[in-house]
């Protein structure tokens, strides 16, 4: 039956029955192939987008919200209280000993991650689900994007990490000064100040070796290895160069034994801490950051102003809806004796 007969049909029905009448328009389809055109009409599934791999740091990082933060201080209660010459007994002597309490300070700047997405008003009203998946997308590459400034980044005058952020960006994990020890930095409010030294392990060989885990293992202080947070992180390919580790001989045993299930696979676990695949990480090779053992909580704060925010521009361009969106942050070691990491050769 064409429309106008429907129309008509309809008419006639609902005068004669008083009855409220919804009349279907749509062409009924002649099965007669297959094929574009052929036999039906066009239907758009619900939008989608590929999954992203956001920061995995957030994944045990100590993380703080606060409102209206242009700049957060970090504070550090440095030095021992008890008299370092004889803590026994009740002998006070004031104005002697070595208490040797005080503090430490730094001071970073909030950083923002913008976005500017423009998108047709047609196509968001003929696509199930596509402003939504626009935003949790956008919430991903954010993620994604400070993860990578989060390890890489430079924040320093003269700074060539632009794609990160360089001074625009965060204080990246590769950044801090290499030490055989652990030590805050400099203090104060400067940009240059709080840039601590985190304990490195130099590899013995270009290539990895067990012995490099266990000793980089060996260097973390033992407070820190019973905490929840407590984890290796490295790229996936170091985690595959890991476990075709072999031990010597004919046989080529491996050295991390694969167990077929979720809770004993082949690196999934080190020494009993969990490992978290990081992409942003360096890969094996001379100079490069490329394993990092932290008690995470300990170790990272993340200071989120606000999750995200997001807005959306109706008149930017005839046609379109402009959404814009940003998050601010800032990141930093926060106890640089929490973690260590290995350097390769």
């Amino acid at each position: 039956m064409k429309a106008n007969e429907k129309i008509l049909t309809g008419i006639k029905q609902t005068l004669e029955t008083g009855d409220k009448i919804t009349i279907d328009l749509r062409e009924a389809s002649a099965l007669t192939g297959s094929g574009n055109n052929v036999g039906g009409r066009t239907l758009f599934d619900d939008a989608f987008a590929a999954l992203r791999f956001q920061n995995p740091i957030r994944q045990g990082a100590r993380i703080v919200k606060r409102e209206g933060m242009s700049a957060v201080q970090f504070v550090a209660k440095t030095g021992n209280a008890t008299n370092s010459t004889n803590p026994w007994g009740y002998t006070f002597t004031p104005d002697s000993g070595s208490p040797n309490v005080n503090t430490t300070i730094w001071q970073l700047p909030t950083r923002v991650i913008t976005a500017q997405l423009p998108v047709r008003t047609a196509v968001l009203s003929d696509v199930n689900y596509l402003d939504e998946t626009l935003v949790s997308d956008l919430i991903a590459e954010f993620g994604y994007v400070e993860g990578a400034s989060m390890i890489l980044n430079n924040d320093q005058a003269g700074s060539t990490t632009t794609i990160t952020g360089a001074t625009n960006g965060l204080r990246g994990l590769n950044m801090y000064i290499t030490a055989a020890a652990s030590a805050y930095g400099t203090s104060g409010t400067a940009i240059t100040n709080g840039i601590h030294s985190i304990a490195t392990f130099t590899q013995a060989a270009a290539a990895l070796s067990y012995n490099d885990l266990s000793d980089m293992c060996r260097v973390l202080p033992a407070q820190y290895w019973n905490t929840p947070s407590t984890a290796w992180m490295m790229h996936p390919q170091t985690i595959h160069d890991l476990r075709n580790l072999a031990a010597s001989g004919a046989n080529l045993t491996r050295l991390f034994t694969e167990t077929g299930d979720a809770f004993g696979g082949a690196v999934t676990h080190i020494f009993g801490f969990p490992v978290i695949p990081n992409p942003n990480m360096s890969v094996t090779g001379a100079g490069n950051f490329n394993i990092y053992l932290a008690s995470w909580e300990n170790f990272v704060t993340i200071a989120d102003v606000e999750e995200m925010t997001i807005q959306a521009f109706e008149q930017t361009v005839p046609g379109f809806i402009t959404m814009y969106a940003e998050r601010r942050m800032v990141s930093t070691v926060r106890n640089p004796f929490a973690g260590v990491r290995l350097v390769g050769v």
